[in-house]
């Protein structure tokens, strides 16, 4: 099995350096930002991509290490945001994005 199987899922996955260095973009996240340069924003800061309060956030997580997630709304599609450090040989890395569509309701399963 080759490394890239992720660089065709469906779903957005952006990767940066702990300074905030955007490393890697799959195909579905260099599509979503194709606005914006598309995989052109490898190199460039992910914090020149996010206006303020999100600039700061996103600053105060990559020194605190912090897991987010939320879900947006935006031209009628609905999405769910995963942004978490990685490591590597148990190093902080960076961060890593995940951005995957999700129905607008969607069904939750409580289990115990």
């Amino acid at each position: 099995m080759e490394n890239n199987w992720f660089n065709e899922l469906p779903l957005a996955i952006t990767v940066c350096n702990t300074e905030g260095e955007i490393l890697y973009m799959n195909k579905k996240s260099a599509t979503t930002f194709e606005k914006y340069g598309a995989d052109k924003l490898i190199g460039s800061n992910v914090l020149d991509c996010h206006p303020e309060p999100a600039k700061s956030m996103l600053e105060s997580m990559l020194v605190n290490e912090n897991t987010n997630s939320y879900t947006i709304e935006k031209n009628g599609i609905k999405k769910l945001i995963y942004q978490t450090p990685w490591y590597e040989n148990d190093v902080y890395m960076g961060y890593v994005e995940l951005s995957l569509v999700i129905p607008m309701e969607m069904k939750h399963f409580k289990r115990n």
